[in-house]
């Protein structure tokens, strides 16, 4: 997204309304519900841990349906249902070569999304281990006493 001249990432806003206001510009209430559902629509394209392991194979680089296959261990119907999926949202797109379909990435910007994630999970496993790590600190000062 480009604001004042300079592309805003996801990861420099605050919060989810932030990041939606600097889409949308100056005037939140004018989001229209196209866009919102346009933007779920994307987000549920990812929100399978199926399809988020065939856009991380695809991340290296283009691929045809049976390399897909392979990488990650399922069946041609289940990874055609993906892949489709992916395609419709945009996140993925195809190219014909002979009778091979080879797939690859359409918006690279689907990576930050899931940086995103990693880094919010990263934070909340840092916090669970720390109050674990003072919990553990405080029994065992409270079994020397």
């Amino acid at each position: 997204m480009i604001r004042g001249g300079r592309r805003v990432e996801p990861s420099s806003c605050a919060s989810m309304s932030e990041w939606l206001y600097s889409l949308v510009g100056e005037n939140m209430k004018t989001v229209s519900t196209q866009l919102l559902e346009r933007i779920a629509d994307r987000l549920k394209a990812m929100a399978d841990p199926m399809r988020l392991h065939i856009l991380h194979c695809l991340q290296s680089g283009e691929h045809n349906v049976n390399d897909i296959l392979q990488l990650v261990g399922s069946s041609q119907a289940n990874v055609s249902k993906h892949l489709a999926v992916l395609k419709k949202a945009g996140l993925v797109s195809c190219r014909r070569s002979g009778t091979s379909v080879y797939y690859f990435i359409a918006d690279e910007d689907i990576f930050s999304i899931c940086r995103i994630c990693c880094d919010g999970l990263q934070r909340q496993l840092d916090a669970d281990r720390a109050t674990i790590e003072q919990g553990r600190a405080e029994m065992m000062r409270g079994s020397g006493e």
